[in-house]
């Protein structure tokens, strides 16, 4: 499954730009990890230190989007430390979260 980088839309596994938004989809790829809200702090801290992941977005169990994470802010250390304590009061909210993750695509793989 892959969505649009810019506006989250679902899209064919073909697809080279998102019919919504007309943003280019292809050299990501996106994942989903069901965690429990105890959890949801220390997998996204993981995800960072991870490196390869673009953007982390977190939805409830209806699959809203209550918190995104674009990682040139976690790139500068301190600037991560707000949304950090953010999502530690979004984990104490949600029962299930889900983290979408996006991740670049190495180009041999493309």
């Amino acid at each position: 499954m892959q969505y649009c980088r810019k506006c989250g839309k679902e899209q064919a596994e073909d697809a080279r730009y998102c019919a919504q938004c007309g943003t280019g989809i292809r050299g990501t790829q996106w994942e989903d990890i069901n965690v429990a809200a105890d959890d949801l702090l220390s997998k996204v801290k993981d995800l960072i230190k991870e490196g390869n992941v673009t953007r982390i977005i977190v939805l409830n169990e209806q699959e809203r989007q209550l918190f995104e994470i674009p990682m040139t802010i976690a790139a500068v250390g301190t600037l991560i430390a707000p949304q950090l304590a953010a999502l530690g009061v979004i984990a104490a909210l949600v029962t299930r979260p889900i983290i979408r993750i996006e991740k670049r695509i190495p180009v041999e793989e493309e």
